[in-house]
């Protein structure tokens, strides 16, 4: 079997795991299932979807990005990052519509990792993360004053600016109670565990408040105030049904949250190589991504995708295999299974608390600012970006950065073509033929071209070289370092031959590799010049200019 397509734990199981590195691996997995929980549920919660949903995507995620996935260390389930998305589409199509587009990104995943996509996915360009994933932490941040400040608002907006409007008209009803419990919440979930480095903040934030809002009657709205009860089995309630009219209407959902699973799995997974020095195989870990997410939509679940900070938390832990991921997954079977009817209890303050600080570390302001000091090209992206997912919608933000950063890179691109016009008596002559001891004749002009002459730079090449006010009797394009051309590029060279035979100049092409001269026939170039015109060194290319 391909070894690229070949689960990561496949390959230790067949290499043997040791005692000790199972050992490490199950307190990990174990540490990491209990740090999951709280975020499980208020990610869910945060989303527009009841809590236990939030649970199942980390079991049923959890166990199948462990088993099938490429990486030795990741941790799946749902993560800060498809709250904004995730929540927009409840609002717009309903759960049903978020379980068939969270089924349909799974095979777009699939088919991402089948197609090798995996190392195309890490060419996105950095601004263009930081840009949208700074606008998720502000969005998680304002998703969550309702909570944190205790307004009691039942319908909060969608909308980032009718959002905060409400929020201002309801601040007279603000609750010290539930101020209180967040603010502790977010203390002890950064520093606790400078005291005790095994028990993460938020579980004992969790436990501290519930017990006390239980016990002496705190006034503040809890989950099962909002929600009810949290079920403590899956969801085996029938799948919607699907016609050619929903896949259409999902389609761009779908690839949003296939788009966002992707990047955020492969860079976590990247992290994580550079934590234990390992090397992930991309495109498994997007298959396993995508077999993730279609078992969470058939459970019930939402979409998944790796967890940088879970992912973070078991490799500090000692784990090193995806034994550590699989225990994580069974950890919260086991919390779900005999402990959900007492997380109806705890106050939505605390976990606005836990989001609160989830979003102050997905924020990457010190990021933001480094870039707003740089290129005036990632500054644009990054504000783009940024804005268009505060102010519009995450899907749309993906989609206009992804494009402006491809036009954007043209133009980089474009603008690193050089065109160098050289004649007998210029001085570029004499540095360039000083080694090769040769001398331009008299009118013959030399065009020495250096990078990809593709689409973005054609009309510049082209121009370049047919506004030239000198008439010599021929042209040589000195073609050795430009490593392809596309069609574009092709159809400017075509043009460009034209344009000098019809004003009795004759071209000759040098320095053209084994690639190109295939690509000279596809094209049908030999039509206009003479195939002997066509020459692999700038020597032979002088000489037959020397007697045309």
């Amino acid at each position: 079997m391909n070894v690229e397509f070949t689960p990561k734990l496949f390959s230790l199981l067949k290499g043997g795991i040791s005692k000790e590195t199972l050992s490490k691996d199950i307190i990990s997995g174990s540490i990491v299932g209990i740090v999951a929980l709280p975020l499980a549920i208020a990610f869910a919660i945060a989303s527009g979807v009841s809590p236990e949903k939030g649970l199942i995507t980390a079991i049923v995620a959890g166990i199948i990005i462990s088993v099938l996935g490429g990486s030795r260390v990741q941790i799946g389930g749902p993560t800060g990052a498809f709250i904004v998305i995730v929540y927009g589409i409840v609002q717009q199509f309903g759960l049903s519509g978020l379980t068939i587009a969270t089924f349909m990104a799974g095979f777009i995943l699939i088919g991402f990792g089948l197609a090798k996509l995996g190392n195309l996915l890490k060419f996105i360009p950095y601004s263009l993360i930081v840009g949208f994933t700074s606008a998720i932490a502000l969005i998680i941040l304002s998703s969550q004053v309702n909570d944190f400040l205790g307004l009691g608002v039942k319908e909060v907006p969608s909308d980032f600016l009718e959002k905060w409007s409400i929020y201002f008209q309801n601040f007279s009803h603000v609750n010290g109670y539930a101020i209180a419990i967040a603010v502790g919440t977010v203390l002890l979930t950064l520093f606790f565990q400078k005291w005790i480095a095994k028990v993460p903040g938020s579980i004992v934030a969790i436990l501290l408040s519930t017990i006390a809002v239980s016990v002496f009657d705190i006034p503040v709205d809890t989950i099962e105030s909002n929600f009810g009860e949290i079920p403590n089995h899956f969801d085996f309630s029938s799948f919607p049904s699907i016609d050619f009219e929903t896949v259409k209407s999902l389609i761009q959902p779908a690839f949003a949250i296939a788009l966002l699973g992707g990047i955020e799995s492969l860079l976590s997974a990247v992290v994580s190589d550079s934590m234990i020095g390992g090397k992930h195989r991309s495109n498994m870990e997007l298959i396993a991504q995508g077999a993730a997410n279609i078992f969470s939509a058939l459970l019930g679940g939402i979409p998944a995708t790796g967890a940088i900070a879970r992912t973070a938390t078991n490799v500090k832990n000692g784990g090193r295999t995806p034994i550590a991921g699989i225990v994580h997954g069974l950890v919260l079977l086991a919390i779900m299974l005999l402990f959900a009817p007492y997380a109806k209890l705890i106050p939505l303050s605390c976990l606005a608390g836990i989001l609160v600080v989830v979003a102050y570390h997905m924020s990457e302001w010190r990021q933001f600012v480094s870039i707003l000091k740089g290129n005036r090209m990632d500054i644009i992206i990054l504000l783009t970006t940024f804005l268009l997912t505060v102010l519009f919608d995450l899907i749309i933000a993906i989609e206009v950065g992804v494009v402006l950063a491809s036009f954007l890179f043209m133009k980089r691109m474009s603008e690193s073509v050089q065109i160098q016009n050289i004649t007998h008596e210029s001085q570029e002559a004499e540095q360039l033929f000083e080694n090769e001891n040769l001398a331009i004749p008299k009118n013959v002009v030399l065009y020495e071209i250096n990078g990809p002459l593709f689409f973005g730079a054609a009309r510049q090449f082209q121009e370049t070289i047919t506004q030239t006010h000198i008439q010599p009797k021929a042209v040589i394009i000195r073609m050795r370092y430009v490593p392809l051309i596309d069609a574009t590029g092709f159809q400017g060279l075509k043009e460009i031959i034209k344009t000098f035979k019809s004003k009795g100049i004759e071209v000759i092409i040098s320095g053209v590799n084994d690639g190109l001269e295939k690509d000279f026939e596809k094209f049908g170039l030999y039509t206009l010049i003479n195939k002997e015109l066509v020459v692999r060194d700038i020597q032979t290319a002088v000489e037959k200019a020397k007697i045309i």
